[in-house]
């Protein structure tokens, strides 16, 4: 398990609170149990904002929840559910020392309002900023009654943090197609901020955009089957929701950004999405700012989201840039406002962003390493450059056809049943471990390893462990 620095580096490089930090941490090994998991790596199909966030597009709104379609006629009882979930817990705890109490993993079954049974699942968890008190939750969501136009796709977990996400890193997903056509579905009848806001990222994403006539084919099929219109812009411009997702905007997306840029900003891009959607216009393709003979061609920054190590926030950088925000660099003792196009290395090894000065209208390349200071403004841009950042997805997808649901479990033997966790506590005086049933850290005065006395003091968690 990584520990709070990499959580706070992670902090001051993204511009996240620390407890939306942890939880992508820890949504990413939840992920990784579920795609290792005999019984959910074939038949649970990832979707929504937070496969968006995963496996899509790294610079993203940070979700909080894990949705899934079950691939069968029905999901799986609460009983069964909470067995798989004690296996994928302590599968998670032996990969990454990740604690998920059993005792507190509860699962729901109700009738949605399309009249068929879902499932809500809820599991506490303790992660690197071992919280004392309540603990920190996800949420999953789990359906079987939606349709799968596509088949579904393994893909990669995005995992930015310095440990491996164990022997199994990928999980089984909406293709880009579907999952495009879906979040235009989502749109459609419940207006809500977030759907907006995944809508408008998705077209961006010029490079990695699928074939119109594909979401429009999806989007058909999805409609159909949950008894709507095909929406166009000009039924969301009647739909009476958009009050209200102007009043949400802020509530529901600020703590998933490092800054939250206007909904209207979102929302008049909308027409180009539906001319695009219905093949009335073509975007063409932007220009890319010149390569410099300085430059080294072949490299190009990761595509995930990365701490740089920098001094200043090369992140907030690459966030404004996909959202079309304009950034504040301070530079060499002065202060500019700019549109941000691209990050590249010269030859030599140093890091440039290139930029338009908003002031002149210039294109100007500045030098990371003399960057003293990043802040991401609320002025938007409309790009003149094709913007780099956003040149491609992070998957490569590979088909993967609809299996059997029902895969054969693991023999009874492998199951841990009756398990509790054993803390096992350092002394940070003379580094002696005790261990402990509770998170209690306190030490009384005791034998260092050598014989002598040792005041005690407080100690800390070094691991904890299933016994």
């Amino acid at each position: 398990m990584i520990n709070r620095a990499d959580i706070e580096e992670r902090v001051r490089e993204w511009g996240l609170r620390e407890d939306i930090v942890e939880k992508d941490y820890v949504l990413g090994w939840v992920l990784a149990g579920i795609g290792a998991h005999p019984l959910t790596q074939q038949s649970w199909v990832f979707k929504g904002g937070t496969c968006l966030k995963k496996c899509y597009f790294e610079t993203y709104r940070f979700s909080e929840d894990l949705d899934f379609t079950i691939l069968g006629e029905a999901p799986p009882d609460t009983t069964t559910l909470l067995s798989i979930f004690r296996e994928i817990a302590s599968w998670v705890y032996e990969k990454s020392g990740i604690e998920i109490p059993l005792g507190q993993l509860r699962f729901d079954a109700y009738t949605n309002p399309r009249g068929h049974i879902s499932v809500q699942g809820k599991l506490a968890y303790r992660g690197p900023l071992l919280p004392r008190g309540s603990l920190p939750r996800i949420k999953l969501d789990l359906t079987t009654d939606e349709i799968l136009v596509q088949p579904p796709v393994r893909l990669a977990i995005a995992h930015p943090y310095p440990d491996a996400l164990g022997d199994v890193e990928s999980v089984l997903a909406y293709s880009h197609v579907e999952i495009f056509a879906e979040k235009i579905r989502a749109l459609a009848e419940r207006l809500r901020p977030r759907d907006l806001y995944d809508v408008i990222n998705l077209y961006r994403h010029a490079a990695g955009r699928p074939p119109a006539a594909d979401v429009l084919t999806v989007l058909a099929e999805k409609c159909a089957y949950k008894g709507i219109a095909v929406p166009s812009f000009a039924s969301l411009e009647q739909d009476d929701g958009r009050d209200e997702l102007d009043a949400d905007w802020a509530s529901m997306l600020s703590h998933q950004l490092p800054a939250l840029p206007a909904s209207e900003h979102f929302w008049i891009e909308l027409p180009a999405v539906f001319s695009w959607l219905d093949g009335t216009s073509i975007p063409h393709d932007m220009a890319h700012i010149p390569v410099a003979a300085s430059e080294d061609a072949s490299w190009s920054p990761a595509q995930t989201i990365s701490t740089w190590g920098m001094g200043v926030p090369l992140e907030h950088i690459r966030f404004a840039a996909i959202n079309h925000l304009c950034v504040e660099l301070d530079y060499q003792g002065s202060t500019r406002i700019v549109e941000p196009y691209s990050l590249r290395r010269t030859q030599d090894g140093h890091l440039l962003l290139h930029a338009l000065r908003t002031d002149t209208r210039e294109h100007r390349s500045y030098r990371v390493d003399r960057i003293t200071g990043v802040r991401i403004t609320k002025q938007p841009f409309t790009p003149v450059y094709a913007v780099e950042f956003a040149l491609s997805p992070i998957y490569v997808p590979a088909a993967v056809p609809p299996v059997n649901t029902a895969p054969q479990r693991r023999p009874s033997a492998q199951i841990k049943h009756n398990t509790h966790m054993v803390y096992v506590i350092k002394c940070s005086v003379c580094q002696k471990e005790f261990q402990r049933s509770t998170h209690d850290t306190t030490l009384h005065p005791h034998k260092n390893k050598n014989g002598w006395d040792c005041p005690g003091r407080n100690g800390y968690v070094k691991t904890t462990r299933y016994k």
